[in-house]
């Protein structure tokens, strides 16, 4: 085994126990412990990774950064006011995404805004592909993602689920921990979107939906295909840009 090799291993060992967080597919719940795919939502810095690292310092970014979870609230209502835009377009090479972020969930709309005015997904992937369930974006393996996450502050957003928006084919929701989350709290730098056309209902109140797919649902299906490893993640990188149109 190279030298590259192994440090590859050795990432996805730290990844496997890092903190994380998931949307759950519970159509496989047994009688014992119910199927839950776990994704990264932090990963421990290995230095010598960094000539590997497609993801440069975000430097400081254009936005206060957030002082703590108390400020929360504050911070994205008046974010979100000042932000108005609800239409972003995500580029991939398999073609392009647009959705519409809802009005009537407004702490998300305005920090997905934020993460995309300040280009936080610009380096990072489609790193969860589920099949016939969900895919799912905003991380990558490279500790320049975890630098960058780390320049907003820590913070989770509160639940704004309701029954108006549910996770139907095309669905654009939020990750969280899965762990000592009973408010169902969303970590801010994941997504996900439903691919099955009976939808994924069963994540109807724990997760957020705050958006919807209204162009290329197409390039889902086709990302939803990809060949993965155990742990889901696509055997040939995802990555993405996302900007915003309106």
């Amino acid at each position: 085994m190279t030298q590259t090799s192994y440090m590859r291993t050795f990432v996805w060992i730290i990844i496997f126990f890092a903190l994380s967080t998931s949307c759950q597919d519970k159509k496989s719940e047994s009688k014992s412990v119910a199927k839950k795919v776990v994704i990264q939502d932090t990963i421990t810095p290995i230095e010598t990774l960094d000539e590997q690292d497609p993801s440069p310092d975000m430097g400081t970014i254009k936005e206060p950064t957030i002082k703590g979870q108390e400020d929360v609230i504050d911070f994205f209502t008046t974010y979100g006011e000042n932000n108005p835009e609800s239409k972003v377009r995500i580029t991939t090479r398999f073609g392009n995404i647009e959705v519409q972020l809802y009005e009537d969930t407004p702490l998300h709309r305005a920090n997905f805004i934020m993460l995309v005015k300040n280009g936080y997904f610009n380096t990072t992937q489609f790193h969860r592909v589920s099949p016939n369930f969900v895919v799912q974006g905003g991380n990558n393996d490279t500790q320049g993602t975890a630098r960058n996450r780390s320049s907003f502050g820590s913070y989770l957003i509160p639940n704004e689920a309701n029954s108006s928006h549910t996770h139907t084919r095309g669905a654009f929701s939020s990750a969280k921990y899965t762990e000592q989350n009973v408010s169902n709290a969303t970590a801010p730098f994941e997504f996900f979107i439903v691919q099955p056309s009976r939808g994924a209902h069963h994540l109807d109140g724990d997760h957020t939906v705050f958006g919807h797919v209204t162009k290329g649902m197409s390039v889902i299906d086709e990302i939803n295909k990809l060949e993965v490893d155990g742990s889901e993640w696509p055997l040939e990188n995802v990555y993405m840009t996302i900007e915003i149109i309106e």
